[in-house]
């Protein structure tokens, strides 16, 4: 056997047979309008700064908390449930994989809706699992799942790439009739009008866990830091399965840092908002199809569906959009929404480009 044989064939089959995960593209130059990857144009609170600033390097000696109680108290103080309800982790991905792990047998199935996170077909992949997709409507919106889809289910509201919010009576009414867990992803849910958290927190929960993220809304996805919240003993099952010590020092003292001033959080969520809206304004005036977004990014559609020479002139000038080639998706393109000036030259760029 040839040396590359042998290194294969010490691979497990199903990693070896395994697409990962592509992330959106992270081109970095001077110039370039980067709205591709749902990043916050605004910077974090003040108090983050200040946090790096008091952080002592000397300390990196010592192991961080390795069950983060600073955070998990402001993270109950915030959502109105007990520490024990909480659970933190390197970036939401980390609390997914965790997820998977816990509650899905080998073999088992996993459901989400197509299209939506790539990554949760990967993790099912990795688990040794099978990833069940559940189609969207003809509108993009979301359909309830059977109640005996999967084994687990994630349910991304507000949806990625769509946009589009599902009612949490929806999601509540599914909860109740499932026998599986089922994570709410709630990566973006600062931006939207409504959120599922009342469903982990409420005293009969028993199978529902809400994740959110600070990589969004509070401007910090060079961090990596996810939470989320559910019944004790689901919760108690993430910590058993953990790395011993999966938060770093100043990942926690940023983290709890940005938790603790919500108002500027907030404040940078208007200015996208009103931004967004702008946005959508003024491609419905240029013909385009957007969909109503409850995020920080819209999903559109040029007039004549031609998306993907769109995409490709505009990164061609340095404006990164995201583009999902597919039978359902290849028409449309997910804009995040940057700043003003940002987006001013990417309309701009659209004139010049219209096809």
């Amino acid at each position: 056997m040839c040396y590359t044989n042998r290194i294969m064939s010490r691979i497990c089959k199903h990693i070896e047979a395994l697409a990962g995960y592509v992330p959106g593209e992270q081109p970095h130059f001077a110039g370039m309008i980067k709205l591709n990857t749902n990043e916050n144009p605004y910077p974090p609170s003040p108090r983050v700064k200040e946090a790096l600033e008091r952080f002592d390097w000397r300390t990196l000696r010592l192991y961080p908390d390795p069950v983060f109680r600073r955070v998990r108290e402001i993270v109950a103080r915030n959502n109105g449930c007990s520490p024990s309800q909480v659970f933190v982790g390197n970036g939401s991905d980390e609390i997914l994989a965790l997820f998977t792990r816990a509650f899905v047998e080998v073999g088992g199935t996993i459901g989400y809706f197509d299209p939506t996170y790539s990554l949760y077909s990967v993790l099912a992949a990795i688990r040794d699992a099978r990833g069940k997709a559940l189609p969207l409507n003809d509108d993009f919106t979301c359909p309830t799942p059977p109640s005996d889809f999967s084994d687990v289910f994630v349910w991304t509201n507000p949806n990625a790439p769509t946009s589009l919010l599902a009612a949490p009576r929806q999601i509540g009414a599914f909860a109740h009739d499932y026998p599986g867990v089922l994570l709410v992803d709630e990566a973006y849910v600062d931006f939207a009008p409504d959120n599922c958290m009342a469903l982990a927190t409420a005293p009969d929960n028993a199978n529902v866990i809400v994740m959110r993220t600070l990589s969004k809304s509070f401007s910090l996805a060079g961090m990596r830091f996810g939470y989320c919240v559910g019944p004790e003993p689901l919760i108690a099952a993430l910590y058993k399965i953990k790395d011993s010590y999966n938060m770093d020092a100043l990942a926690q003292a940023v983290g709890a840092a940005a938790l603790e001033d919500l108002p500027h959080m907030r404040a940078n969520v208007a200015k996208i908002l009103a931004t967004r809206e702008r946005l959508a304004r003024a491609l419905h005036g240029r013909n385009w199809r957007v969909l109503p977004s409850a995020t920080n990014f819209l999903f559109a559609r040029p007039p004549l569906g031609e998306a993907a020479d769109l995409f490709a002139a505009l990164r061609d000038h340095h404006i990164y959009l995201r583009h999902f080639p597919g039978p359902r998706t290849g028409e449309w393109l997910r804009i995040t929404i940057g700043s003003d000036t940002e987006i001013d030259r990417l309309l701009a760029a659209i004139d010049k480009f219209a096809l």
